[in-house]
Order: structure tokens, then sequence, then C-alpha cells
């Protein structure tokens, strides 16, 4: 697996475009082929994803790659801080197609959480749920760091500004009763870069929500020795204030060559559209998933979670209605 993330660097930054936030969205009606299915060749998508070392920008570079070979159209992978960004984003017409962890979609479509006001509402739906993000507090072991309580005045990165990680570790520290903006010296940095400063002895810990393995994570398994730190006591306290969207999960040993199995907090991932996305696009798009799922499974191992079974379970937003068709048309539509 480590060759394998070393060997997808190369790809992943051939494959990430940047995209300017006013580049045109995808066009609403499909053009008919010769055989009088919709033909969407030529439409533009822009999807957006997350940043340097994390899952999303390899997910989603690896999606834009098939969408670009089975359906020709002209498909990019934006990179961006992740889900809090990603929403405003599809809020703002500026994104097609948007990966988010479930608790920012929700509050990102209910307005609450960084979307309270004056921040505006997103308008948007979900195509499926994808996989499972685990929430990744990472130390250097034989530090005599044990417990999240043990971070208490150390330098800590929770995550880039805008990103799902910020919310999620600032609510767990909450639950183990610290204050993110007091209780330690808080660094914002995304995977890459936190995994970089913990090497390097500039932080001595760094929160991160991703899929198993997240590649920074890995990567940095290699030079140094870590350790997974505990969740398991701020999950049903986030729950009980924010609303039910964590679960417990288990980081295995095996995955960065750690001591133990630890527990951590679990949040489902969401493919997200605007609400007025064309619903014969949205069906298009979960087909050519579905029926490629080997070749997303090559690039990232996250993507072996995606099933029939499981991507209608778990949104606390509504699905697309061309979402709906297509499961439907799969029998796997039991709502």
């Amino acid at each position: 697996m480590r060759s394998a993330t070393r060997f997808l660097a190369p790809l992943v930054a051939a494959l990430v475009i940047t995209a300017a936030c006013n580049a045109p969205r995808a066009a609403s009606t499909p053009t008919p082929s010769a055989s009088g299915a919709p033909s969407f060749t030529g439409k533009t998508l822009n999807i957006v994803t997350g940043g340097t070392g994390a899952v999303y920008i390899v997910y989603g570079a690896g999606l834009a790659d098939l969408l670009k070979r089975k359906l020709n159209v002209d498909a990019s992978a934006q990179s961006t801080t992740a889900s809090v960004d990603n929403m405003k984003l599809i809020r703002d017409g500026k994104a097609d197609v948007a990966f988010t962890l479930a608790d920012t979609a929700f509050d990102a479509v209910n307005g609450s959480g960084s979307f309270a006001p004056p921040e505006k509402k997103a308008d948007a739906k979900v195509l499926a749920v994808l996989y499972s993000n685990l929430t990744h507090l990472v130390v250097k072991d034989g530090t005599g760091i044990n417990t999240v309580n043990d971070l208490r005045g150390k330098d800590v990165s929770v995550g880039s500004p805008g990103s799902g990680t910020e919310i999620i570790a600032n609510r767990t520290l909450e639950a183990y009763g610290m204050d993110p903006a007091k209780d330690i010296a808080r660094q914002r940095l995304g995977a890459a870069d936190s995994a970089n400063a913990l090497r390097d002895g500039k932080i001595q810990a760094f929160f991160f929500s991703g899929g198993l393995p997240v590649p920074a994570v890995l990567d940095l398994s290699t030079s140094t020795k870590v350790k997974m730190l505990d969740l398991s006591d701020s999950i049903s306290k986030m729950s009980a204030k924010y609303g039910n969207f964590y679960f417990p999960i288990t980081i295995p040993k095996s995955t960065y060559n750690t001591a133990a199995d630890v527990t951590v907090s679990g949040v489902a991932n969401l493919l997200v559209v605007p609400s007025t996305f064309d619903p014969a696009f949205a069906q298009a798009i979960l087909a050519t998933m579905f029926d490629n799922k080997a070749d997303l499974v090559n690039v990232h191992a996250a993507a072996k979670e995606l099933t029939l079974e499981t991507a209608t379970v778990g949104s606390p937003i509504d699905f697309h209605q061309g979402a709906i068709d297509f499961y439907k048309s799969k029998g796997a539509w039991k709502k």
C-alpha cells in the first residue's frame, strides 16, 4: 500500500486541475445520442475535493478521470480545503459535484454550524454515501501523550480552515472539556503539512478525518513511529449535542503499523450535487461509478466501501431525484 501511495502521487498531480471558481457549470439538458440515450459528451463537470495528502483529492481525481473516459465529459477535480468550502462552492454555483462529510452537509443545508446566519444555506442533495471517515488524532509514539487531555498546552493542528476536520477536531476537544482556542496552541494545517510538522517536531499532534489509509499519515508512518489516540469517550457527547452523525469505528493497527487497534469517531462521506443538477446526468454518474468500481478501488481503497446496499444509508440530507431513480432501477432504494 505504501508503494501504491507513492505511485499515485504523480498521477494525482497530473489529474487534479485547480479549476477557476467561475468555471462554466455542467449543462442541464443532455444531448440525445444516436441510440436515443442521453449523451453528455463535452459537458463540463467541476468536482471539488480536498487537500494534498488526503483521500478526497485522490478519490476525486480518479472519479474525474473515470467520467472523462466513460462519459466523454470535461471533468476536473479541484483541490480545496474540503468539506465546508466544498459546500460553499456548491451553494454559490461554483461546483457541480462535491465530496463532503455528513455533519458538514447537514449544517450547510440547515443553516447551522459554519452555515449559521449571516452565512447562507446550501441547496444540495446527495448522490451517494461513499465511505466512512475516521478521526485520526496522530502523535509520535513514546512522547508521553496517551490521551486527549494530555494535549493541553501542546502544539496541535486541527486541520485546514474550511475543512470538515477542523469542525470534528473542535467538537472532539470540546467533548473532552477543552477549549480549542485556549487549551492548545492551535495550528490549522492540512494533512500533508500536519504530517510534515509532526515529523519535524513543530507540532506534537494533529487531527485528520479521512478514509483508510490517509496518504499523508501512511507516508509519515514509514519514517516515524506514530500512535493514534483513543476517542471513544467523545462519540456519544458529540452526537448528543450536534446530531446523530458520529459512530464508533476502529483504526486497525495494521493500517499504520501502530501498537494496537484504536476506537475513534466515524462519520459518513457523501457525494453531493446542487438540487438543480440534471437527473439524467446524476444517473449516468452513478451508473458509471458502480459499473467501474474496480477503477476507483485502484485509485484508493476507500472506494471498496461503495456498494448498492450502503450508498443510500447514513445521509442526513435528502437524496437527489436522479439518485433515487438510479437506486430504484437497481432495486436498492428501500425508503
